[in-house]
């Protein structure tokens, strides 16, 4: 299975992980200060800043760019209970 190296800028951290796990799922397993609430995309807590490999990251659902619009979410953010790594990238909790 193909892997991917995430980098929790927060705690100095980078792991490797399968390509398609959402970040989440990895924040909470390695103790990131990147929070959440619902995990379902509704209430915008795991809010974070892509740091690096933006592109790296699968792209955004219709419902977690409009939670992302409701929270005035800049271009390089993005929902951390969404997200799926696809490659290399770096994130830092909002």
């Amino acid at each position: 299975m193909p892997k991917a190296k995430v980098t929790f800028e927060d705690i100095s951290l980078t792991v490797s992980v399968p390509v398609g796990t959402r970040i989440i799922e990895v924040s909470e397993k390695i103790g990131s200060g990147i929070i959440y609430g619902c995990r379902e995309c509704d209430c915008g807590t795991c809010l974070m800043k892509v740091l690096e490999g933006w592109n790296n990251l699968s792209e955004p659902s219709v419902l977690e760019d409009k939670v992302l619009r409701e929270n005035l979410a800049g271009k390089h953010f993005r929902l951390a209970c969404q997200a799926q790594i696809l490659g290399d990238c770096a994130v830092r909790p909002a």
